[in-house]
């Protein structure tokens, strides 16, 4: 492993200073409204839902990071989601990067924007700015001043989702950090998801941009909570430069380097938002191994992943491996349920459950230890190559229904 994990999250890279604080968006007595900043100029790559319905702050974070330009903060909400909001929403983005970046001392094109909560209600301006005024004092470069940001783009969340790492390239130390929040409405297709990274490497856009894409497609777009891809889902990773190291411009060592602690960052906070899913007891990890393509086994993995009777099996601890073997053959990859390896696996054990197109011959109070614990992987052995994927998810209970029939009130 080149990266060493360490403490913190978007404040861990040299030169980033966070802040959250509450700005009563929708609810009293919770922080709601966070900050990102960075000292020096970022060049900014993202990613984001592919919902036709794209919300407001969607919609103005595209535009910048499709212009190339350099970036200096985010700031965003939680509560309010400012989505089918109409032109009065996108003018409320632009008035809140234009008073945010007059605060700062920085441009309006370089102030991203995130929000996420209740579809259809309108952000109130006169909080929104009361918010970055505080936001913008509140400033600071600790582990503190990350969480708090962390904590303020929380909804439903139950837990803090944070990662950072360092690792040497070119002679200097390189940092990689972030948050994010998720954990209803999630199944990306770059959740209501936002994810925020930051680095202080040097690394040209092209190679930035190119870096983000391929890791999101191996991470984020590998989770699903519930099936709903929300208007909103967003990633956006930030580097300043500031680690002093050769630029990367190509696909060397240096770039392998990089990505691999950007990846570790990206899966840790994926796996983190599954895991929270709304009601959930247990994170659901599917494996597929020996597929005949990359592409078919990140479709199978995600099929299982994905599947409600799958997830509510999870939930049971209920070995029912055909509802695993179903969602497989619904995929829409072809294959031979007649050679494939069902496993399941978790610290309790590792259990084959059916082999040579037939359930194995398995202790049930076994099976049932295995998928008692609080992580849970299926592994699906397809016998038709090299190529695998891995997804997360969580199970399906009971609370998962109440906590979304009374998200409005």
């Amino acid at each position: 492993m080149a990266y060493r994990v360490i403490e913190g999250g978007v404040t861990a890279a040299k030169g980033f200073k966070a802040a959250g604080v509450e700005a009563a968006i929708k609810y009293n007595g919770r922080p709601d409204m966070a900050m990102v900043y960075s000292e020096e100029p970022c060049r900014v790559a993202g990613t984001f839902t592919k919902n036709v319905v794209k919300a407001a702050p969607v919609k103005w974070d595209m535009k910048l990071v499709e212009s190339s330009g350099y970036v200096h903060a985010i700031v965003a909400n939680s509560g309010i989601a400012n989505a089918c909001t109409g032109k009065e929403g996108m003018d409320i983005c632009e008035e809140t990067a234009g008073y945010t970046a007059k605060l700062l001392g920085i441009k309006k094109e370089e102030v991203l924007i995130g929000s996420t909560g209740v579809i259809g209600m309108q952000l109130p301006v006169d909080r929104l700015k009361k918010g970055i005024e505080k936001l913008s004092v509140s400033l600071t470069d600790t582990v503190k001043g990350g969480s708090d940001a962390e904590r303020a783009i929380m909804t439903t969340d139950t837990v803090l989702k944070e990662a950072a790492v360092e690792v040497e390239i070119g002679g200097r130390t390189v940092t990689v950090g972030g948050m994010s929040k998720g954990s209803g409405m999630i199944h990306p297709n770059m959740c209501t998801m936002l994810a925020y990274i930051t680095t202080d490497a040097d690394i040209s856009a092209e190679m930035l941009t190119e870096m983000v894409k391929s890791d999101v497609d191996d991470t984020y777009n590998m989770i699903s909570v519930d099936g709903d891809t929300s208007t909103n889902d967003t990633c956006l990773v930030l580097a300043n430069g500031l680690a002093g190291n050769p630029q990367i411009r190509e696909k060397n060592e240096d770039y392998e380097a990089l990505r691999q602690a950007l990846h570790y960052v990206n899966e840790t906070l994926a796996k983190k938002m599954a895991k929270d899913g709304e009601g959930a007891t247990a994170l659901f990890e599917v494996k597929v191994i020996n597929a005949a393509s990359r592409e078919d086994a990140r479709r199978l993995a995600k099929s299982v992943v994905s599947s409600s009777l799958c997830k509510a099996a999870i939930f049971g601890h209920d070995a029912n491996f055909g509802r695993f073997l179903c969602a497989l053959g619904y995929s829409g990859v072809s294959f031979d349920p007649d050679r494939l390896e069902l496993y399941f696996e978790s610290r309790a054990g590792r259990l084959l459950i059916y082999s040579n197109g037939v359930q194995s011959s398995y202790d049930e109070d076994f099976a049932t230890k295995i998928l008692s614990e609080d992580e849970v992987t299926v592994i699906a052995d397809m016998k038709a190559g090299s190529e695998s994927a891995v997804s997360w998810g969580c199970d399906l209970s009971f609370d998962y229904v109440k906590i979304n029939a009374d998200y409005r009130s």
